[in-house]
């Protein structure tokens, strides 16, 4: 079975192309600037030259269409006719408490989805927008959701619930959700699967650490407490995120700098984190390298950074009364020795102990960090989102039949 994953935003669309067979990506691509006169269009198939092509793609509908057309050429493409295509996995980020797992799209679950614009302004209708373009695109074959919140749904009340007017949960389902849930549940489980132990048996701490980032207490195999909250803007510091702040620092800020809902907003989410306590950059590769060129701002941002990271990671060792893994993940969990370094160093009352030799080792496999005396196992795995909607998607089809 072949099936196409569309990850589409405001302004732009990811998709993979995978072989089910063997779970091999045949080719995947990035759609961006839609809406523009230049629009970019990177397609990459495997074994065979990458290809960027430059037009006017104004809406989803086109940009989808683009992407099958590329998928399809004779020179670029991987398949004989878009017809080889089975079913198509779409990620949306907010699937509130309506859903608990992946699902078919139907009328019902797209006016589902809809409902929740209010919750997630800035994902769900783009992802809307793009599962609209693929049904008008591919009308024929099965469509599925999977949703970034589904894997915090096992949450407990005592931990998605706010210390705030029971009425508001009750009125405007104002709790904590989590987000990265597919990056989590599958980080997770290969941690298990590289361990060789059962994951009902493991207290994990998942790592989430890229421009967003969010870390995951996952308890026998489910999720029992996240960092971000209603919204992903709690929890850790990220690239342009505030993370945790005092609730009433926005209405103060508000007074005395005159800010509007939509200003203050913005400023938290797109000029908060990295960005705002360097001065200089979002991107912890920037970070780092003022730090060891000894730049104040970029030594402060990282402390801090890690400081909240290391923070988190204490609090959820102490509401899971222990834990046997940390596992980092994603841009910066994956790729930033430093960052790993600095915050195991800081963990041995939990009695890790890192490998820096290991620590330094840069493989797009799952790997060991810690030592073999560290009571904690610490393991660098690389998420892969994708394939989880994939498999997501064959087992919702494979039920229809």
């Amino acid at each position: 079975m072949k099936i196409l994953v569309i990850n589409a935003g405001s302004s732009s669309l990811k998709y993979q192309l995978y072989d089910m067979t063997d779970e091999s990506v045949m080719a995947k691509g990035l759609v961006e600037r839609i809406g523009m006169d230049s629009s970019i269009l990177t397609h990459k198939p495997t074994g065979k030259e990458e290809v960027t092509e430059v037009s006017d793609i104004l809406e989803h509908t086109t940009a989808i269409r683009k992407v099958l057309d590329k998928l399809t050429d004779k020179v670029h493409g991987v398949l004989e006719s878009i017809d080889e295509i089975d079913a198509v996995g779409h990620r949306v980020v907010h699937g509130g408490e309506a859903f608990k797992s992946s699902a078919l799209i139907t009328g019902e679950v797209k006016s589902e989805i809809r409902r929740l614009f209010d919750l997630a302004p800035l994902h769900n209708p783009p992802s809307m927008m793009g599962i609209t373009a693929a049904e008008a695109n591919l009308p024929n074959v099965p469509h599925t959701v999977v949703f970034d919140t589904a894997f915090h749904q096992t949450m407990p009340e005592k931990a998605y619930l706010y210390a705030i007017p029971k009425v508001l949960y009750k009125k405007h389902k104002v709790r904590r959700y989590g987000f990265h849930g597919t990056s989590h549940a599958y980080v997770s489980k290969a941690a298990a699967e590289f361990l060789n132990r059962p994951i009902e048996d493991l207290k994990i701490i998942t790592c989430h650490i890229g421009n967003g980032a969010s870390l995951t207490a996952v308890k026998d195999g489910v999720s029992v407490d996240t960092s971000m909250g209603m919204t992903p803007l709690e929890g850790l510091i990220m690239g342009t995120r505030s993370g945790d702040l005092d609730p009433a620092i926005v209405p103060f800020v508000m007074n005395k700098e005159e800010l509007t809902i939509n200003e203050v907003n913005s400023m938290l989410n797109k000029h908060s984190g990295l960005l705002a306590i360097s001065g200089a950059s979002s991107d912890m590769r920037d970070i780092t390298d003022g730090m060891a060129a000894g730049e104040p701002n970029a030594t402060l941002a990282f402390e801090m950074y890690e400081y909240r990271l290391r923070k988190y990671i204490g609090s959820y060792a102490a509401a899971m009364n222990g834990v046997d893994v940390i596992v980092f993940t994603a841009g910066v969990g994956e790729n930033s020795a430093v960052v790993r370094e600095k915050v195991c160093e800081n963990l041995t009352y939990l009695g890790v102990e890192i490998d820096k030799a290991l620590n330094q080792v840069r493989s797009g496999d799952p790997r060991r960090i810690s030592t073999p005396n560290s009571k904690v196992e610490v393991l660098v795995v690389p998420t892969n989102e994708e394939l989880v909607i994939a498999r997501d998607t064959l087992r919702i089809v494979n039920e229809m039949k």
